[in-house]
């Protein structure tokens, strides 16, 4: 996820502070601009409960087939720390989509190999991840229009947002996702628009 802070930037500044005609067009306006400062939010991964675990893009970095495995061996080591159960159980289990890094034959081999069920995302359905349907939003909509004056402090309000997700919006969300996912399974995996799966 991409953020574009928003600020003003004057071209020239006046000293002038008086309502003659000269001076109101000697001062420029301000105009709105998008700031050059580009945060990437990479992966969530949450539960019922709420957030498990999130990575923020490091600077100068793409997201490739070598990322995502760290990624990917970093969320094995949360899952262990903060869920055993459904470590010890195996009853945890990962939603992503085809793009390359995530479907690579690195990445899939890691998983096969610690036995991670991966859900199937069909393509071109951001109703079925909840990333897209519930976190991106909120998270946006919490971060829209303010102005930051780093990196820094981006990600600390976006974590910040992040851990106040109450834990009943998230089972919500779980409640939504379930009810898609059946709408997906009576259209046979079909295209539908709304509510109407036929």
């Amino acid at each position: 996820m991409r953020h574009g802070c928003t600020g003003t930037m004057s071209k020239r500044k006046s000293n002038h502070r008086s309502g003659c005609q000269k001076c109101r067009r000697d001062q420029k306006k301000t105009r709105q601009v998008r700031s050059n400062v580009k945060v990437m939010l990479m992966v969530f991964f949450f539960y019922s409960e709420g957030v498990v675990h999130y990575e923020f893009l490091p600077q100068g970095r793409t997201v490739n087939k070598e990322y995502y495995l760290e990624v990917m061996q970093c969320l094995h080591e949360v899952v262990r720390e903060k869920r055993p159960d459904a470590w010890r159980e195996n009853r945890w289990m990962l939603q992503h989509d085809k793009v390359p890094s995530h479907s690579s034959f690195l990445v899939r081999d890691f998983l096969a190999k610690h036995a991670t069920t991966v859900h199937p995302q069909p393509l071109y359905s951001p109703d079925l991840a909840p990333a897209d349907f519930f976190l991106f939003p909120k998270l946006k909509s919490a971060l829209k229009a303010r102005r930051f004056e780093s990196i820094e402090a981006i990600k600390t309000n976006s974590q910040e947002h992040l851990r106040s997700i109450p834990k009943k919006a998230v089972q919500e969300c779980f409640k939504t996702l379930k009810k898609c996912w059946q709408q997906c399974i009576q259209s046979r995996g079909e295209y539908f628009e709304g509510d109407k799966a036929e």
